[in-house]
């Protein structure tokens, strides 16, 4: 059975990040090559009774342009979620670190909406190491209560990158270059937003925070979080949802900044999107590239 540790009080960013950091570092720092049987640490951090800052959620959804009112966005369990989830990953035993890793899926189960005002339990652990093409996955696993009322549940899917024994299999097709068909929504996007988005989230990793530091990481820009594109996406939508659905992301090539993407909302069940008629919250969601089409975000919202 997995040890449960209750921390007295969220992990602090410049904690989690300058471990995160030390464990970049050659000899002391984390192996560069991970095997593939490597050990997950059998071990859960909680925090209880945490309360949302109207403060920082304002912020939050003002940088997102969700909704702020009386209950949470969907997405914002990840922000809560967050800081255990770099406890986990920059703990000495867990096999590779957190700066570099890669944020490729994300899936948030909501079982009903959660009340700003409501003193939440959250509990967060890893596993499910796998090989992939491109590396290693591992899911990152949060549960979110209200007292012993199960009300969210997150998988956060991070990429190692690194070769495998899955590395020669075929890449499949590439993203499609061309044209997209007129958008939905124009999103605008610039390295100012997604600073504001780091200081809202808590998620201040160097690729996102300045050219400098994303130049390190291989990537010739800053680029903004995955969790802001999810969070932009759904914001149309989110009115339209029940309150026991899923919200499932795949991210693709990141966006550099700064940036002008196109967005696509289409209801599933065959109402357009601003129609009123069908309430049942199925949508599929993408953000493509302006000028050659390709994904930078792909996702479903689905009703329970």
């Amino acid at each position: 059975m997995a040890k449960t540790i209750t921390l007295p009080s969220a992990p602090g960013t410049a904690e989690v990040y300058s471990k995160a950091v030390g464990a970049m570092l050659p000899v002391i720092g984390k192996p560069a090559t991970v095997r593939a049987d490597a050990t997950i640490p059998d071990r859960r951090y909680r925090l209880e009774n945490i309360r949302v800052d109207a403060q920082r959620l304002h912020a939050y959804t003002r940088v997102t342009g969700q909704r702020f009112g009386s209950t949470l966005p969907v997405t914002y369990p990840f922000v809560l979620q967050f800081p255990l989830a770099m406890k986990v990953m920059t703990d000495n035993d867990f096999p590779f670190g957190a700066v570099g890793s890669v944020h490729v899926e994300n899936s948030i189960h909501r079982l009903r909406p959660i009340g700003v005002d409501e003193p939440l339990t959250i509990d967060t652990h890893a596993e499910n190491l796998r090989e992939h093409r491109k590396g290693l996955l591992v899911d990152m696993i949060s549960e979110v209560r209200v007292g012993s009322e199960l009300v969210t549940t997150q998988v956060a899917t991070f990429l190692k990158q690194q070769r495998t024994s899955l590395s020669d299999e075929p890449r499949g097709p590439a993203p499609k270059e061309i044209a997209p068909p007129p958008p939905d929504a124009v999103l605008s996007v610039d390295l100012g937003r997604i600073r504001q988005y780091a200081e809202a989230s808590g998620d201040r990793n160097p690729i996102h925070m300045g050219n400098l530091t994303a130049k390190a990481f291989g990537f010739p820009k800053a680029i903004a979080h995955g969790m802001w594109s999810a969070a932009a996406a759904i914001a149309n939508v989110e009115a339209q949802l029940p309150d026991d659905v899923t919200y499932t992301v795949r991210f693709g090539k990141p966006i550099l900044l700064p940036a002008k993407v196109n967005l696509y909302t289409r209801r599933i069940d065959g109402a357009g999107a601003g129609s009123g008629a069908n309430m049942s919250g199925n949508f599929d969601l993408s953000i493509l590239n302006r000028r050659k089409g390709y994904p930078h975000l792909t996702a479903t919202t689905r009703s329970a």
